[in-house]
C-alpha cells in the first residue's frame, strides 16, 4: 500500500497536550506548534504534578476528560509533550490516552496476552473516525535541547526518502531475541529500499547511516557514537525500556538522544510476548508506504497496552507528493 500526502495524518488531525505546570512541557509544546503549524484549536492545556513517574488511574481519568473537553471531534491523535509521568497504573501513558484506563484488559498479570488493538496493521487512515481511538505519542526529552533536535529531525525527514541502513540484530539473549523470527519477512517487505545488515552477536560499536535498528537486549552499546538519518526508528525488546527516567535497563529515551526520531518500550513487565512489541515487517510496510511515524508505529503493535510510543509523531520520510487531483481539493 502506498499512502499519498493527502491520505496520511496531518497537523490539523493532531492534538498537542501541554502540562502547564511543567516548564519543559510548555517549551516543547510551543516549539512543536510553530514547527508543525498545529492549529491553536488543537492545543489542550492541563495542569498536574509532573515530578513523578506514574499517575493514579482516578487522577488520570479526570485529566483525560479535561483534554477531551478542549478538542474538536475531528482530532485523530495526540502528541504529549513530556517524558514524565510515563505510565498510569500498569498502562503506558500513551496507551491510557489512546484507550482510556482499563488495567484488567490492557496489562494482565504474568505472561498473559492483553487486549489487541483494532488499529493493528489497519489500512484505514483516520483512527478516531474508524475505531473511536486517538493514538498517542510522547515528544519525550530530558531537556529542551534534545526535544528541539528531535522535532527538527522529524520535520526535516518529511518526503526525504532516505536510503540508509536497516540493522536487524540477532542477539544471544534467548529471552529477548524473539523478534529475530520476523526478520526474513522484513527483508522481503523492503528488500529494494535499504542496505540491510543482519548482525549476529554483538551490536555494532558505532552504527552508521541508521534508518532502522531493531534488537533484543537489556542494553545496547555504541549507539551514542552512531549516526541516525532523519526519521529513523530504533528500539530494543526488553522489559523496562519504556521506564524513561528510572529504568534498571536501557531507557528508550537513549535512542532519541542518540539521534533516532522514534522509539518504543514497555513500562511494566510484559514478558517476551512478541505481540506486545513492534512487529518489524508491519512497521516497515506502513512507514515505507508513506504513513507518519505515529501511524506506522502504532499499527505495528498488536497488544500495546503496556507499551510507550515516543518520538516526533508527524515524521513522514517516505510520504509521497500530492497528486494533481489531491492538491486541487480544499
Amino acid at each position: 500500500m502506498t499512502t499519498t500526502a493527502a491520505q496520511q495524518l496531518h497537523a490539523a488531525d493532531l492534538a498537542v497536550v501541554v502540562n502547564e505546570a511543567d516548564p519543559l512541557s510548555v517549551a516543547i509544546g510551543d516549539y512543536y506548534l510553530k514547527r508543525r503549524a498545529i492549529p491553536s484549536a488543537n492545543v489542550a492545556r492541563v495542569r498536574f504534578d509532573y515530578k513523578r513517574d506514574a499517575l493514579p488511574a482516578g487522577e488520570f481519568k479526570e485529566l483525560r476528560a479535561a483534554v477531551e473537553r478542549q478538542l474538536a471531534p475531528q482530532v485523530q491523535a495526540y502528541a504529549l509533550t513530556w517524558a514524565r509521568p510515563y505510565r498510569v497504573g500498569c498502562m503506558s501513558i500513551t496507551s491510557a490516552f489512546t484507550f482510556g484506563v482499563n488495567e484488567e484488559q490492557y496489562c494482565r498479570p504474568g505472561c498473559e496476552p492483553t487486549r489487541p488493538s483494532a488499529y493493528f496493521d489497519a489500512s484505514r487512515v483516520r483512527p478516531y473516525d474508524s475505531f473511536g481511538m486517538r493514538p498517542a505519542m510522547s515528544i519525550a526529552a530530558a531537556d529542551f535541547a534534545h526535544a528541539q533536535a528531535l522535532i527538527d529531525r522529524g520535520v526535516r525527514s518529511d518526503g526525504l526518502a532516505p536510503a540508509g541502513t536497516a540493522y536487524l540484530v540477532v542477539t544471544e539473549d534467548g529471552m529477548r531475541n524473539v523478534r529475530a523470527d520476523e526478520y526474513p519477512l522484513a527483508l522481503r517487505v523492503a528488500q529494494h529500499e535499504f542496505n540491510f545488515r543482519t548482525i549476529r552477536g554483538e551490536a555494532p560499536a558505532a552504527p552508521t547511516d541508521v534508518m532502522f535498528y531493531f534488537t533484543g537486549a537489556a542494553r545496547v552499546g555504541g549507539i551514542a557514537r552512531g549516526s541516525f538519518l532523519p526519521g529513523a526508528v530504533a528500539d530494543h525488546l526488553t522489559s523496562f525500556g519504556g521506564m524513561l527516567t528510572d529504568s534498571p535497563q536501557m531507557s528508550s529515551l537513549e535512542w532519541l538522544e542518540a539521534g533516532a526520531t522514534g522509539s518504543y518500550g514497555t513500562v511494566v513487565e510484559p514478558c517476551n510476548v512478541p505481540g506486545k512489541f513492534p512487529n518489524v515487517s508491519v512497521l516497515l510496510a506502513h512507514y515505507l508506504g508513506g504513513e507518519t511515524l505515529i501511524e506506522a508505529y502504532w499499527k505495528s503493535v498488536l497488544m500495546p497496552g503496556q507499551g510507550l510510543f515516543i518520538g516526533e509523531p508527524l515524521a513522514a520520510p517516505f510520504s509521497k507528493p500530492l497528486s494533481g487531483a489531491d492538491a486541487a481539493r480544499p
